[in-house]
């Protein structure tokens, strides 16, 4: 009998595993996870299999169906635009705590990271780096909850991230890059006001972009 403690991180890298590839797309929502190819592709055992996805259903990012089997989970617009109402509070409030905890090194990354999102076309890259960015903009705290909750938040939403990010016409992209650097330039000056209320209004842009575009919601075919 395997113990425990190695069911638990066999679980963990399993869950990992699935996450990471919800987050890159490679499982859109609406996708069936069968947990006996998962079990395969992994080399884990069956018991390890049920715990990560029972731990990626704790992060919504997986439905679980009794004697069905289990999803990527789907957002309706009004799900999607609450999570985007929640990260307008709590974001601005994380960047606060973390602005003066930045190190000069970091907000040279995040200028560059600002610079190679404005230079590219491809949408995967700009969602990998826009990522990479406001993640590393949380990174001068340490926080009890809210960074894991701003991470678990980020998951849930970026599978309807990606497809808006196809849609996005030249003005939105100029807006969005302009806004990054008008971000990193407060965070140099020190005015967290200004940060705080910079990234709120990125945010809630987003949210009504996304609004505008009811059809990246359509319930995807279950197989």
């Amino acid at each position: 009998m395997t113990p425990p403690r190695e069911h638990g991180a066999a679980a963990a890298h399993v869950a990992d595993r699935v996450r990471a590839a919800i987050i890159r797309g490679s499982y859109p929502p609406g996708t069936r996870i069968r947990q006996e190819e998962l079990a395969d592709e992994t080399g884990a055992s069956r018991v390890p299999v049920r715990e990560a996805l029972r731990m990626l259903e704790a992060e919504g990012l997986v439905t679980l169906v009794a004697n069905t089997g289990a999803w990527v989970s789907s957002l309706s617009l009004s799900e999607c635009q609450e999570i985007y109402r929640v990260r307008e509070r709590v974001e601005p409030l994380l960047l606060r705590m973390s602005g003066p905890g930045l190190s000069s090194t970091a907000l040279d990354e995040l200028d560059a990271l600002a610079e190679r999102m404005a230079a590219s076309d491809d949408p995967e890259a700009f969602l990998e780096l826009d990522r990479e960015f406001h993640l590393l903009t949380y990174t001068g705290t340490e926080t009890v909850v809210l960074t894991e909750l701003v991470h678990r938040l980020w998951n849930r939403t970026q599978a309807y991230r990606r497809v808006y990010t196809r849609l996005m016409d030249d003005r939105a992209r100029r807006t969005v890059h302009d806004e990054h650097r008008l971000i990193v330039g407060a965070l140099r000056d020190h005015d967290i006001d200004a940060a705080e209320s910079l990234l709120a209004g990125h945010i809630r842009r987003t949210r009504r972009q996304l609004a505008s575009h009811p059809e990246v919601f359509a319930p995807p075919a279950i197989d």
